[in-house]
C-alpha cells in the first residue's frame, strides 16, 4: 500500500513538473516586442500622471497577449543619446533575444542643447557621421556626442546583432494648433528617422506624417481635445489612443513584418 502511494506521489510530481516545463517553454518562445523612446510614447509612470499619456500605454491593447508580450520601456525626458549613455539601453538590449521586435521612436529631446547644465540630451542635427567632444556639466565628465542618425544607427546594429526586428517611427507631431487654426509644419527628425531606416533596411512608420494626416481632416477644436492645456507636446488618453492606432495603421502596411500577425 505504502509502495503504491510513493508511485502515486511520484507519478503526480513528474506530471507536475512536465506540465510547468511546458508552461515555461510555451513562455519562452512568445516574442515580445519592446516599445523604447520618449515621454510621447510613456509619460511618467505609464498610468496617465497629470492627465498625459503616451501611446505604448495604449497600443497593448491592440495585440492578442496570448501570442506576444508588449514592453513599455521608453522614459520622459530622453533622448536617442541619453537613452544609451544613461545605461536604459543596455538594460533593454540584455532582455532582447532572437525573434523579438524592437520599436523605437526618439526626436523630441534630441534638439536640445548638447551641454546645459539642465539635461545636456541633444544630439548633433541630421545623420552623418560627425562628432563632437563637449564637457557634459550633469555627469561631470567629458562625451562625445554623435548625430541623431548614429545613434539610431547604434539601436538598429545592436537589434540586428540579437536576431530582432527593428522598427524605426519617426516621432509624433506636437500640438499644431495656433490661433485656432492647424497648421501643420514639417519635422526634420521625420525626415531623418526615415532615411535612417531606409539606409539600414529596417522597416519604418511614417507616423508623424499619419498623425498630421488625421490632424488635418479635422477641424481645430476637434484637434485641441487631443492634448491638454499643461503644454503642446503631450497628449491626453485620447490623443495617445489615436496615436497608437496610428502605429498599427502603419504597421500594417509594411509588407514583409511578421509583428503585424499578433494583432488582434
Amino acid at each position: 500500500m505504502k509502495s503504491a502511494k510513493k508511485y502515486l506521489s511520484l507519478t503526480l510530481m513528474g506530471a507536475f513538473i512536465i506540465f510547468s516545463s511546458c508552461i515555461i517553454l510555451k513562455k519562452q518562445d512568445k516574442p515580445t516586442l519592446f516599445l523604447i523612446g520618449d515621454s510621447t510614447v510613456k509619460n511618467g509612470k505609464g498610468t496617465g500622471d497629470g492627465a498625459l499619456w503616451g501611446w505604448g500605454s495604449f497600443i497593448g491593447d491592440l495585440f492578442d497577449s496570448e501570442k506576444i508580450y508588449v514592453e513599455n520601456d521608453a522614459l520622459g525626458g530622453t533622448s536617442s543619446r541619453t537613452y544609451q549613455s544613461n545605461g536604459l539601453w543596455d538594460a533593454v538590449l540584455a532582455k532582447v533575444k532572437k525573434g523579438d521586435f524592437v520599436m523605437m521612436q526618439f526626436g523630441h529631446n534630441d534638439s536640445s542643447p548638447l551641454d546645459d547644465t539642465a539635461r545636456a540630451r541633444g544630439t548633433i542635427k541630421g545623420i552623418g557621421t560627425e562628432s563632437r567632444e563637449i564637457y557634459n556639466p550633469i555627469k561631470k565628465k567629458r562625451e562625445v556626442v554623435y548625430t541623431y542618425g548614429w545613434y539610431l544607427r547604434k539601436f538598429i546594429s545592436d537589434i540586428k546583432a540579437k536576431g530582432a526586428t527593428a522598427i524605426v517611427c519617426s516621432p509624433v507631431p506636437r500640438n499644431p494648433v495656433k490661433e485656432d487654426a492647424v497648421v501643420l509644419a514639417n519635422d526634420s527628425y521625420a525626415g531623418w528617422a526615415a532615411e535612417v531606416a531606409k539606409a539600414e533596411k529596417v522597416d519604418f512608420i511614417p507616423l508623424n506624417q499619419i498623425i498630421k494626416d488625421k490632424y488635418g481632416a479635422l477641424s481645430a477644436a476637434k484637434v485641441k481635445t487631443f492634448f491638454t492645456d499643461k503644454d503642446h507636446t503631450h497628449t491626453n488618453e485620447t490623443g495617445a489612443k489615436l496615436n497608437a492606432a496610428a502605429v498599427v495603421e502603419g504597421l500594417k502596411k509594411l509588407k514583409n513584418n511578421k509583428l503585424h500577425h499578433y494583432l488582434k
